[in-house]
């Protein structure tokens, strides 16, 4: 399966150290700004697709959850949360608590933008149902998405996806140009088609108005929001957005979303997108880890708490669940599917009561 981060962090410690001879002059380094200030203006003067919304530095009322009541955030963490989702939500439903439903507005990433646009478009037993049908025979998940044995531009992605220190633009391009660039065994339609085999979500349009998906575009390293409106408007159907969602660089996709190539929602500034319900009077938000302990996708440095603080500063009351994760286990391999599934409902049993009153 897919190298840890421990093995990617070790080959990148392998890496042969150049001289000094091969670092950029100034000169050269003024030259890659002009031509990114030229990237950018180009960029700009032909994308008048709506999708871009970078994350606010300050924390600022969304235009798209001001005067809601209860809206739902869910983040992104691999197979094993996609199958922690499915038995908590299972759990949740036979206790009669149901937040999506409950929510006026649902923003998911990656894992989250799967089981968000299943429960909003009524096929969530469908995806329950997969896993829990792939949690028994998890040799043949891994042969609808092979991620073993990565060749040396897949590595090169994941390296880049786990060496970044920051969430600046420039750090998001620099992983996007190695995500472009990586020979994936899963891209392209067949992304899309293992998404529509799962959810069941549209191949033709966006049928639930309330889901959100969020995904970063791998050339411009914009932030990219899809809703029902810009959605219409550049004709992406559901299942296209919860694929770019969830095109995690050097494994899968990347993903085309109207004219935009994509990679994973997560692969951003923000850990699970908070600000896009903030003026909401009720978030529950809910996440694999608080994003700095725990098994992760990614390097870029995040905090759920500061995110949390800062949804809050607009006047959104919030209630953070943390699902967490077994020490060292693998988020991409189907043989912990089983076990995921049996921690998010046993989890259900204890959050449900406090979700029914949160949402009354």
């Amino acid at each position: 399966m897919k190298a840890s981060r421990r093995d990617l962090i070790a080959m990148g410690a392998a890496l042969p150290v150049y001289p000094l001879a091969f670092v950029p002059a100034a000169a050269d380094e003024a030259s890659c700004s002009q031509f990114e200030d030229l990237s950018r203006s180009i960029s700009a003067t032909l994308f008048d697709d709506g999708l871009a919304r970078p994350a606010p530095e300050t924390p600022t009322v969304s235009d798209l959850a001001a005067g809601l009541d209860r809206t739902l955030v869910l983040g992104g963490g691999g197979e094993y949360y996609i199958a922690w989702y499915c038995g908590f939500f299972h759990g949740l439903l036979e206790q009669g608590v149901d937040p999506a439903g409950a929510a006026e507005l649902v923003v998911g990433t990656s894992a989250g933008a799967y089981i968000g646009s299943s429960l909003t478009s009524g096929h969530f037993q469908r995806l329950r149902s997969e896993f829990d049908f792939f949690s028994y025979f998890p040799d043949l998940f891994a042969k609808l998405a092979p991620v073993s044995s990565p060749n040396a531009s897949q590595k090169r992605a994941q390296m880049m996806n786990f060496s970044v220190k920051d969430g600046s633009p420039d750090a998001i391009r620099a992983i996007g140009r190695a995500a472009l660039a990586a020979d994936n065994h899963v891209n392209g339609q067949d992304v899309e088609r293992m998404a529509w085999l799962l959810t069941g979500d549209s191949r033709t349009s966006w049928p639930p108005a309330k889901m959100i998906t969020t995904a970063n575009d791998c050339y411009t390293g914009d932030r990219l929001i899809v809703h029902k409106t810009v959605a219409d408007k550049n004709n992406i159907a559901l299942f296209d957005a919860v694929a770019a969602s969830s095109s995690l660089p050097g494994i899968i996709g990347p993903t085309l979303v109207g004219q935009r190539y994509c990679m994973d929602g997560g692969i951003a500034r923000t850990w699970a997108h908070t600000d896009v319900v903030a003026g909401s009077k009720r978030a529950l938000v809910i996440t694999l880890t608080n994003g700095y302990e725990g098994s992760l996708l990614s390097g870029i440095p995040h905090n759920v708490h500061t995110e949390v603080a800062a949804l809050e500063a607009t006047g959104t009351k919030a209630m953070l669940i943390i699902a967490g994760t077994p020490p060292g286990v693998n988020l991409l391999d189907p043989r912990a599917m089983e076990a995921a599934l049996r921690a998010g409902y046993e989890r259900a049993k204890d959050e449900a009561e406090k979700i029914r009153s949160f949402f009354a």
